[in-house]
């Protein structure tokens, strides 16, 4: 018998092989935090920045909401509430917690935002 097969058995039947084995921990694992996460989400405005409003690259296909409330909504292409989050801002840079524990960052500069990869601009009024 193959020793994959005789580990899963032991760990599956018998509880006898050692967690390590099993690929397990007796630990229990650490609660996920997020760096500077606040006890309630959007329900409070953010101190007022001149970053609130939408941005979104060339072609329109990605889409950033940033609302006044330090939510953030991302539309891509047709999927208008693709990824929603909160995010804060601390001079020029900004930091993402989307609702799925998924982070990313990004700046600031002259008026274009950096982020991922992508290039944002303001939309134009």
């Amino acid at each position: 018998m193959p020793l994959v097969l005789l580990t899963a058995i032991a760990c599956a039947v018998s509880l006898q092989a050692p967690p390590a084995v099993c690929g397990t921990s007796l630990e229990k694992p650490a609660p996920a935090t997020f760096k500077g996460a606040r006890e309630t989400i959007g329900e409070e405005p953010m101190p007022d920045h001149e970053f609130a409003g939408m941005w979104m690259t060339e072609d329109g296909r990605i889409r950033h909401e940033l609302l006044p409330t330090g939510r953030y909504v991302e539309a891509r292409g047709t999927r208008e509430r693709a990824y929603e989050g909160r995010y804060e801002i601390t001079g020029t840079h900004i930091e993402y917690w989307d609702d799925t524990g998924f982070t990313a960052d990004g700046d600031f500069i002259d008026g274009v935002l950096y982020h991922g990869g992508m290039i944002l601009f303001r939309k134009p009024d």
